[in-house]
């Protein structure tokens, strides 16, 4: 486990998460907003899972993390974490639930969590989040947790813009 919060524990990703991820990376919210990731078996899961997740953590020390309920079993429910990405200049926050978890919170207390970990686990001084314009219920959230608008940038190669926050951590 990297972190607890009221509701939730936060811990990396294993292979056996695998199941999870494909349903998660599949949901409608994810597809429309983050995009496909080509994620259609078991086995595809735990490539993206070796590739990313456990890669970003030997490489960064950090990434993302599964959110399990405490009260459910410790039943996976959505992913909160950092990344570090080669085409922007510093570390951003993400996240994402489960359909039937979205709305309830559970985004704004991982995230707070994830911000304490960026600041005092990971020394950093900023973190930023991309998102579509179209997304309001994220912008809502990253607004909440305090990250300020900066600009519109193009990250990607899909050449699609986004809207970039930012936060100082003090």
């Amino acid at each position: 486990m990297v972190a607890e919060t009221e509701r939730l524990t936060l811990s990396k990703f294993t292979l056996e998460d695998a199941p999870f991820f494909l349903e998660l990376v599949n949901t409608p919210h994810w597809l429309k907003y983050i995009g496909d990731r080509n994620v259609k078996s078991i086995e595809d899961a735990q490539n993206r899972i070796t590739q990313s997740h456990l890669k970003s953590y030997s490489t960064h020390g950090f990434g993302f993390y599964v959110l399990r309920l405490k009260e459910k079993d410790n039943k996976p429910i959505g992913t909160c974490g950092l990344i570090k990405r080669d085409t922007l200049e510093d570390v951003e926050i993400g996240f994402a639930m489960l359909p039937e978890n979205e709305g309830k919170g559970y985004g704004h207390e991982s995230s707070l969590a994830v911000l304490k970990l960026a600041k005092e686990s990971f020394k950093l001084k900023k973190v930023i989040a991309i998102t579509l314009p179209t997304n309001t219920a994220s912008i809502k959230l990253i607004e909440k947790l305090g990250l300020s608008y900066q600009k519109r940038v193009k990250p990607f190669e899909d050449d699609k813009e986004l809207l970039l926050f930012a936060k100082t951590l003090n």
